[in-house]
């Protein structure tokens, strides 16, 4: 009867980690990241547009960061934990087997980003889009994490909790030490990885909407609050990693990194030499384009004959639309008045 309680008290292992559907066979960690790039493109588009940015910007830079995700987390990954790449020739590339690591995927991912952006914002346009797609991550990174359930991985120590995460046997015996086989429940870090990511990005949203941070602001708080939980994470975490002065590599990792952001979000913040921009305006009422648009607004055809308004017109300047009739020639003077 113990035995009957404690399990319907835990969250269960899931039966497979994917589904066939005829002869091919669909990845629950691989559908998790599709469905998770998904959501942060999404968010992006609405959000760019909301200030003024062209929505299409966000999905070309997706374009680019997420096959450059899983390279540099694929790479972070065999570099790290070069011990658990299957021994073939293709495990230095099997995503499917070993996962990715998140540090290596957001700085691929970052990095093809920006390579993308500088090519279509101003500077100051790059930091405000820093600052929508910093939070829009933690979004992603959630449903990502939901990948780490069906592999039955990312786990804490044994625990009796009523949310504790099943493991089956197979798995404790691959993943852990043998002290850990005789247990059956273990801490579900990834589920505290999501609630924590998701109260974070509430946090970043409120801010963001308030406009009170300088850009990027909010996407190096977004590497703080991200690297500060997993310095937590890491010390609860049993599966394998590799080890520097006692404790897991990516606890030293994630310390660093949360260090070095919140300097940068202090240093953004008091204008350092110039660092950082003011935050994006939103677009005024019932137009796409704001105060800092990603391209030039596109130009309101008049009835022909009709006068634009000052200042309006093409991009040159000229005050009118093309309908405008030239100005008469000159008229000779008469020989009269000479």
């Amino acid at each position: 009867m113990a035995d009957v309680t404690a399990l319907l008290g835990a969250i269960p292992s899931p039966p497979s980690n994917g589904f066939h559907v005829g002869p091919l066979f669909f990845h629950a960690y691989g559908i998790a990241y599709v469905v998770a790039v998904a959501a942060a493109i999404i968010i992006s588009r609405r959000r760019w547009a909301r200030v003024g940015g062209d929505p299409e910007l966000p999905v070309e830079i997706a374009m680019w960061a997420f096959p450059a995700g899983l390279v540099g987390g694929r790479i972070y990954f065999d570099v790290t934990t070069p011990a658990k790449m299957p021994h073939h020739w293709w495990g230095p590339f099997a995503i499917w087997d070993g996962g990715l690591g998140i540090w290596g995927g957001v700085a691929g991912g970052v990095i093809a980003g920006l390579w993308v952006a500088h090519r279509r914002l101003t500077h100051e346009q790059m930091l405000q889009l820093m600052d929508i797609v910093g939070p829009a991550l933690l979004v992603s990174q959630s449903i990502g994490r939901l990948g780490n359930y069906f592999n039955q991985e990312l786990f804490g120590g044994p625990s009796s909790l009523p949310w504790a995460l099943e493991i089956s046997r197979a798995h404790r015996v691959a993943e852990l030490a043998p002290r850990y086989w005789r247990y059956s429940t273990f801490e579900p870090t990834f589920l505290y990885e999501i609630v924590w990511n998701m109260l974070w990005f509430g946090v970043l949203s409120w801010l963001w909407r308030r406009r009170a941070v300088r850009a990027p602001g909010l996407f190096w708080l977004y590497v703080a609050g991200y690297s500060g939980f997993r310095v937590f994470e890491e010390t609860q975490r049993i599966d394998y990693s590799n080890y520097f002065l006692g404790m897991r590599v990516n606890f030293w990792i994630a310390s660093l990194l949360c260090v070095f952001a919140l300097a940068c979000f202090a240093l953004v913040q008091r204008g350092f030499r110039g660092w950082g921009a003011p935050a994006a305006e939103p677009a005024p009422p019932g137009t796409r384009y704001g105060r800092n648009p990603a391209s030039p607004p596109p130009e309101v055809p008049r009835p022909s004959g009709t006068v634009a308004p000052a200042g309006a017109g093409s991009a040159g300047g000229s005050g009118s639309t093309g309908t405008r009739r030239p100005p008469p020639p000159p008229r000779k003077r008469s020989r009269r008045g000479r």
